[in-house]
């Protein structure tokens, strides 16, 4: 049946035009945001755009047999190689008309209130996606911004293989990647080759050892979602038991916290800004995040009828020395 004609319905704001709106009063955020590197990495000072530091390593053991009596000798030492990065500048800004702050707003009383977490959020996200990437350092100039070198950049191998541990792993044989090794100064980008493989237990075991070897002592596997799901059915995940109450409903734990290997327990990260392509390997103490300038929000000048203002750090990342880490890179 039909309404009959000159009913007063709530289908049409034009017939029931006097109608409130039901409107909720909260705003349901869907943040996305990661910030791993940036609480867990250690935070140091930076006194300059070009941050610089010094890493050492030991000779290789060898025989070290002597002749009784015999006379010192004296090799030249070698002097720490020296490492930079470049200060990169994050920065968020927003504008609120005058009027747009005063009206009666759903979710909100201050829009420059709610603007201020949403843009830092923003911000920090976008910090952690250059820490997390395969971004060069580079030194800008007055209309390109300096960038800072990722982690991916910092892990360089001459030799990447996927059968010989070392710090870059291919996810299988018929992978190809190129990634220079580091001697000194800052990273570039590193060549992305031909994606084959999937995550195996033998190509990370690979790189744990590969970091190891150099000294390392890996903490930490991060990881996008695919490599997450593929550590899971590692057998060297840890066991975990839970006690549940009698009639209570047991939970069934599919994830991976923490994998074990020969070569320590490591701590498995999920992070949505690393590659699906890598798996990072990282020895946490070895990193660390220099701050020139931390994060700020500020109030700039006013020109008009609205309120101007603008969150920003500059930072840059540490890699104490890279060769304590490794990655197994060309993953599908």
């Amino acid at each position: 049946m039909a309404a009959v004609t000159g009913t007063s319905s709530a289908y049409s704001v034009g017939t029931a035009g006097g109608n409130r709106e039901d409107l909720e009063d909260k705003i349901h955020d869907l943040f996305p945001d990661d910030s791993y590197f940036q609480t867990t990495f250690d935070k140091v000072s930076a006194s300059a755009v070009l941050h610089e530091w010094l890493g050492d390593s030991l000779a290789a053991p060898g025989s070290n047999i002597n002749i009784e009596g015999d006379d010192a000798t004296f090799a030249t030492i070698a002097n720490p190689a020296r490492y930079t990065n470049h200060c990169q500048i994050v920065k968020k800004t927003f504008l609120i008309s005058g009027t747009q702050e005063v009206v009666a707003k759903a979710g909100r009383k201050k829009e420059s209130g709610r603007q201020a977490v949403k843009k830092m959020r923003e911000a920090k996200n976008d910090l952690e996606y250059a820490i997390a990437r395969n971004q060069a350092a580079t030194v800008g100039s007055a209309t390109v911004g300096r960038s800072l070198g990722s982690i991916e950049s910092w892990i360089g191998d001459a030799t990447a293989s996927s059968t010989v541990a070392g710090q870059v792993i291919l996810a299988t044989s018929t992978a190809s990647a190129t990634t220079a090794p580091l001697a000194s100064g800052a990273p570039a980008a590193p060549t992305d080759g031909t994606t084959t493989g999937a995550l195996t237990e033998a190509t990370l075991r690979l790189a744990l050892e590969g970091a190891w070897q150099e000294g390392g002592d890996a903490d930490s596997i991060v990881v996008a979602s695919a490599a997450k799901n593929a550590i899971n059915d590692f057998t060297g995940v840890a066991t975990r038991n839970v006690d549940v109450a009698r009639g209570a409903q047991a939970s069934i734990t599919g994830a991976a916290d923490f994998y074990v290997s020969n070569f320590g327990t490591h701590k498995v990260v999920l992070h949505r800004h690393v590659r699906a392509s890598v798996a990072l390997c990282l020895d946490t103490s070895l990193w660390a995040i220099a701050s020139l300038r931390p994060w700020t929000m500020e109030k700039l000048a006013k020109t008009g009828d609205a309120e101007k203002w603008q969150i920003l750090c500059e930072k840059t990342l540490v890699s104490r020395n890279y060769k304590g880490n490794a990655k197994v890179v060309a993953i599908a």
